[in-house]
């Protein structure tokens, strides 16, 4: 029988291990069956939702505030949050998923048209973004040469040396901290460190944000947020908190929206020592 080989994706912690005709644990990465060996972004140049939003949408709100932002997403995600708030994209492949070819170029194009109605540039969110590395890559430096934006909403959770990479063509970056302690990232299929080094490093290189998407049960929980808000003041107490309200989703249709009484109870907490806090959909 021929020998099956498999290649190794190393673009985030997962490190998966894909065969001939497969995708990674993102969906997004795969290796496809005429293959040379390398694992290619299977998502690449292909979108599934295109939007000019507010900036403060994303949530940014200390970067160029009142503008717009062409947003874009494509499908899959590496982490596995059954609490997903866009879980239409982020859980399906490339078969299942209804998608546009736009190359980089032609995403160039389509933010420069916008400019009139506002737009500064390009936001990469919906699903996670950085599965789709080349993609973002190839569209950040044209935006760049275009005089153009590029933003990233994000869960960072990548390996280093392609965060490293990509930082240099992002002007500004959501990051969502999912929780603190590496039991819960454990259950999501992340690494909390990994999180942690790249909030570190984003709020040196670009301009950072931080989301926190609180959830009855999960990670409400006093001590939870006394530990988050001391991590981000650890990085600087200058990056501005948002805290999200979770609504009935994905495989936690039954659950309860986050209450009102717990997101005010963080922002209590989070005020004391970050300068700039703010509650979502309360």
């Amino acid at each position: 029988m021929p020998k099956t080989f498999a290649a190794i994706c190393g673009l985030c912690p997962h490190c998966c291990r894909i065969l001939p005709g497969e995708a990674g644990y993102c969906r997004a990465r795969g290796l496809p069956k005429d293959a040379a060996g390398n694992v290619v972004s299977l998502s690449y140049g292909k979108l599934t939702s295109i939007a000019l939003d507010p900036i403060e949408k994303k949530p940014l709100y200390h970067f160029h505030p009142g503008s717009m932002i062409l947003s874009v997403g494509s499908f899959g995600c590496n982490l596995s949050c059954p609490w997903c708030q866009n879980s239409y994209i982020s859980t399906i492949g490339v078969h299942e998923a209804e998608t546009h070819d736009v190359a980089p170029e032609t995403l160039a194009l389509m933010a420069e048209r916008y400019i009139s109605e506002g737009n500064i540039g390009v936001a990469f969110t919906y699903n996670e973004p950085l599965i789709n590395f080349e993609y973002v890559r190839d569209a950040s430096r044209i935006l760049k040469e275009c005089g153009l934006k590029s933003v990233l909403v994000t869960n960072g959770y990548l390996n280093t040396e392609y965060f490293d990479e990509i930082l240099p063509l992002i002007d500004a970056m959501n990051i969502d901290l999912k929780g603190i302690s590496r039991e819960f990232y454990k259950k999501i299929g992340g690494d909390i460190e990994t999180v942690r080094q790249n909030i570190r490093t984003a709020a040196s290189r670009c301009h950072l944000e931080v989301t926190c998407l609180l959830i009855n049960g999960e990670n409400d929980g006093e001590r939870e947020m006394e530990e988050m808000t001391d991590f981000i003041t650890s990085v600087s107490s200058e990056i501005p908190l948002h805290i999200s309200r979770f609504f009935p989703r994905h495989k936690m249709k039954n659950s309860a929206p986050t209450r009102i009484e717990s997101m005010k109870k963080f922002e209590q907490i989070a005020k004391s020592k970050l300068k700039y806090v703010y509650l979502g959909n309360v």
